[in-house]
């Protein structure tokens, strides 16, 4: 476990730093040698971190040498030339050895979590009782799913739960506002008493539903299906997890849920101001922190891809300026006129690890205070 973490930590430098524009200098640490062979064992986000002030500058660096076809494919015993701060010169070495990669899924798998987003969830197959009518079910035990027809004997399922509804209100006064609703068991929306008044505008024109996130539970095991007389097909759950309850959705368990490895890089767009953010925290938390993994409000229509990384920062206070119009007033007497916006405060860095549509999942690398709902997303190398 402490070596994964160091490897994490490793990981987590690479995403600290990014480029300022493509053609930006190398920049080497004092102390680097002429040349590196590559290894077996290491990783590019080793080698960079190592060796570069910058160190995720490696693809852009690696991909101008006319050396190497593919900069993601460098196999040990290449020779990594060192000697020159404009440039990194790969030298190929034998092919004897499989090629090293970026951030590899191991690394980061035990933090990440199964979730995905989808558009509408009402027509999937739904938990409908339990064995011996329980309440809840764990894995070794059975329970009944409604609305398989034609259900095999085998057939693999993944148990899901619908939690939050992520919305989207354009202000085109000011900027986009994002909130999220908790779902009650059976995926019913339940409004919070603190979006309660944003929540009853929704049917106006200028709102658009990104999507309902489902949560994966467990997964089973189809044993029957539906037979005649019975309404209902048994399924077996086989897999640590959650309690099952019902009201609970399945889906076809998916064979590879996420990339193998990770290759970080800035967004390839510049977002108007208020239209990424984070717009919830993974077990329906308000903070995260390094680890946590976070919900974005902008995805693949986006140009958002698995490894885009971001920064993250608290949207700056507006207070009164009470020196100049008096301190004998509460918050709310104090005109916009009479006010002043701070500065923005940088809390981390974050590493989209799974893409939809509408919206993506990331995992917070690094960070020197925790990261809230409602928080913006900027270039990883913005400085304000």
């Amino acid at each position: 476990m402490a070596a994964m973490f160091k490897r994490l930590r490793t990981v987590c430098a690479v995403a600290l730093l990014t480029v300022a524009t493509y053609a930006a200098a190398v920049e080497m640490r004092g102390d680097h040698p002429d040349t590196y062979v590559v290894k077996k064992g290491d990783t590019l986000w080793d080698i960079a971190g190592q060796f570069l002030k910058r160190p995720w500058l490696w693809p852009e660096i690696w991909q101008a040498n006319p050396q190497i076809q593919n900069p993601h494919l460098i196999y040990p015993g290449d020779v990594i030339s060192l000697a020159y701060l404009d440039r990194v010169a790969v030298q190929p070495g034998p092919r004897t050895e499989a090629p090293i990669t970026g951030v590899p899924l191991g690394d980061i798998a035990p933090f990440l979590k199964n979730l995905r987003v989808v558009d509408e969830f009402e027509q999937l197959p739904y938990v409908v009782g339990l064995e011996d009518d329980r309440l809840r079910g764990a894995q070794g035990q059975v329970v009944y799913v409604k609305n398989l027809p034609g259900a095999a004997a085998g057939q693999r399922y993944a148990v899901v739960r619908p939690s939050v509804r992520f919305v989207r209100l354009d202000r085109k006064a000011c900027c986009d506002i994002y909130f999220k609703d908790d779902l009650d068991p059976r995926g019913g929306h339940v409004t919070s008493y603190e979006n309660f008044w944003t929540s009853a505008v929704l049917p106006d024109n200028g709102s658009e539903l990104l999507g309902y996130e489902l949560v994966q539970i467990t997964t089973g095991t189809i044993t029957r299906g539906e037979v005649p007389g019975v309404e209902a097909s048994t399924f077996m759950v086989d897999d640590e997890g959650r309690e099952v309850r019902a009201g609970d959705r399945l889906i076809p368990v998916e064979a590879q849920p996420y990339d193998l490895q990770f290759f970080p890089h800035p967004p390839r767009q510049v977002f108007d101001y208020g239209r990424a953010q984070v717009i919830a925290v993974a077990d329906q938390m308000l903070y995260g922190g390094p680890h946590d993994v976070v919900a974005l409000s902008v995805g693949a229509r986006d140009g958002v891809d698995n490894g885009t990384v971001f920064s993250i920062w608290r949207v700056g206070s507006n207070v009164p300026d009470r020196v100049e119009y008096g301190t004998n007033r509460s918050h709310d007497l104090f005109s916009d006129a009479q006010k002043v916006r701070l500065p923005d405060e940088f809390a981390g860095h974050v590493m989209v690890f799974r893409t939809f549509d509408k919206v993506s999942y990331g995992l917070v690398m690094d960070s020197i205070k925790p990261s809230r709902i409602g928080y913006e997303l900027k270039h990883p190398d913005a400085p304000y």
